[in-house]
């Protein structure tokens, strides 16, 4: 007898568990109710509801001169609606204010610097619009709208409406400094300072494949930043002006090269002066006249 008291005894007690699972269920919804109740009456009346009169028209032109109407008055309508607001406490206001559709905007914004009022303008809570400023003060970084996507307070329909307005400036590698260069995926402090020296010595990049002529600076590192990056004009090499020993300091020259371009110059006509001239003149190693090639040089 016993025994089966003791084997009945769990089903009693989950029995018991999943009544009270119930009740308390049914609790929580019916608090939500209550609330959402409430927040309704107080929107709707405002704790204290505003005074309404529904007057003959000309009568309400008589003693208000047409002010205190609501709205635009229809001049075929009889009577006219008057509405005296009433004094509303400051709990009602907030609740109202709370319970009011926001307007929600889109418009272009970069992630990493858009400032919390337009972030709730963008449709975010406050509380989620502190949570990207508090991301971007430790350091955060949006590089791509796949990593604003990735954020927790980001829902997937939210990010689905704003890519489009999504505007993240691409890095000039001609503009950057070594912090800007220390942002991209894959580049420490070692590869920033030699992308602002190497950009030194070329008078300036001509093309973005030429961050791959820095050692070990390989097709993947480029890969993985080449969307990030962008590369303005940068001045024009003066190769048919420098003197010999500025033109040896040119990656693309060697002290030789540079020797027998001065001499070229020297016995060539202005109108000689260009890279084909000087490729036809042996002058250039094939990898070094391709190299030249590629770069904006300053007219003769």
């Amino acid at each position: 007898m016993e025994e089966g008291k003791r084997q009945s005894s769990p089903k009693s007690s989950f029995t018991v568990g999943a009544i009270a699972l119930v009740f308390l269920v049914i609790g929580y919804q019916v608090a939500l109710f209550v609330h959402k109740a409430a927040v309704s009456r107080v929107v709707a009346d405002r704790d204290r509801p505003d005074t309404v009169y529904v007057v003959d028209r000309a009568l309400a032109e008589q003693v208000l001169g047409g002010s205190g109407t609501e709205g635009e008055p229809d001049d075929a309508a009889p009577a006219v609606e008057i509405r005296k607001p009433s004094a509303h406490s400051r709990e009602a206001v907030r609740m109202r204010e709370a319970a009011a559709s926001r307007k929600v905007e889109s418009f272009r914004f970069d992630p990493n610097t858009v400032p919390l009022e337009d972030l709730v303008r963008l449709g975010f809570s406050e509380k989620q619009a502190q949570s990207i400023l508090h991301y971007r003060e430790k350091g955060g970084r949006f590089r791509r709208p796949s990593d604003f996507a990735k954020s927790y307070v980001v829902a997937d329909s939210v990010f689905e409406r704003l890519e489009p307005f999504i505007d993240i400036p691409r890095i000039d590698i001609n503009r950057a400094d070594s912090a800007a260069f220390e942002t991209l995926p894959g580049i420490g402090p070692y590869f920033a300072s030699r992308m602002v020296s190497y950009r030194k010595s070329l008078g300036g990049y001509s093309t973005p494949e030429q961050l791959m002529e820095i050692y070990r600076f390989d097709r993947e590192k480029y890969d993985g930043l080449k969307d990030l990056i962008t590369c303005s004009a940068p001045e024009p090499y003066p190769l048919w002006t420098l003197p010999e020993a500025d033109l040896a300091r040119h990656p693309y020259l060697s002290k030789a090269e540079a020797h027998s371009i001065v001499l070229y110059r020297t016995h060539q006509p202005r109108e000689a002066w260009t890279v084909e001239g000087i490729g036809k003149a042996g002058i250039l190693s094939e990898e070094h006249l391709r190299q030249l090639s590629r770069c904006v040089l300053a007219k003769p």
